[in-house]
């Protein structure tokens, strides 16, 4: 009696690539597929004001903004909290209450693409403990900002899901939604000047 394989579930990016969403491949991991895919998935559900929807993409931007204003980072560090929402550009952004509904599963997906994306950048599969700690604390605190400058909730409402933000200013954050196009390029320009700072050469 033979054991039936689960079903293969492809995802086709731009770039050409097949990427299995149960085996991602880091081979099959392209820096395009990433900054294209974020550029086009919207935050808070797209619930947020402007004539854009605030994208992944400038989400990581501003989280890797927070992280470095706050850590004396290696650009390897810095790397993977940029990249903190890559598997995102597969999976999409699900809100916090939906993940809890949805469970394991989602997470083992989530951890497998995330493994796959380091692995292709030359970074170890998943963040330390104290690293993840520290790139939590900027998404907390990039998530304050956008849920008060965007999203519709008072201070009050924001700082009991995500704590009162110190030592950073709204003013110091671009809060305001890119296009696709412009989130995507950014995205890209942070990511080279990361690797330049690595000293890998495109």
């Amino acid at each position: 009696m033979t054991t039936a394989k689960a079903p293969r579930a492809w995802q086709r990016m731009l770039s050409g690539r097949r990427l299995d969403l149960l085996d991602p491949s880091p081979l099959d991991v392209e820096l395009t597929d990433i900054a294209h895919g974020l550029a086009r998935v919207a935050r808070w559900n797209g619930q947020t004001s402007g004539d854009h929807a605030f994208s992944v993409a400038q989400h990581c931007l501003i989280v890797e903004t927070i992280f470095r204003h706050f850590n004396d980072a290696t650009p390897g560090d810095c790397l993977m909290a940029l990249l903190h929402d890559a598997p995102e550009y597969v999976i999409g952004d699900m809100i916090s209450p939906f993940k809890a509904v949805v469970g394991g599963g989602y997470k083992t997906v989530e951890k497998r693409l995330e493994a796959a994306v380091h692995l292709r950048f030359g970074l170890p599969p998943h963040p330390s403990r104290e690293l993840k700690d520290k790139i939590k604390k900027a998404d907390t605190i990039a998530a304050y900002f956008e849920a008060t400058v965007l999203a519709g909730f008072t201070p009050a409402e924001a700082q009991k899901f995500f704590g009162q933000p110190r030592g950073i200013t709204r003013d110091m954050l671009s809060m305001d939604p890119f296009p696709a196009l412009e989130a995507q390029r950014l995205f890209c320009e942070r990511f080279a000047e990361i690797e330049a700072a690595r000293g890998v050469t495109p």
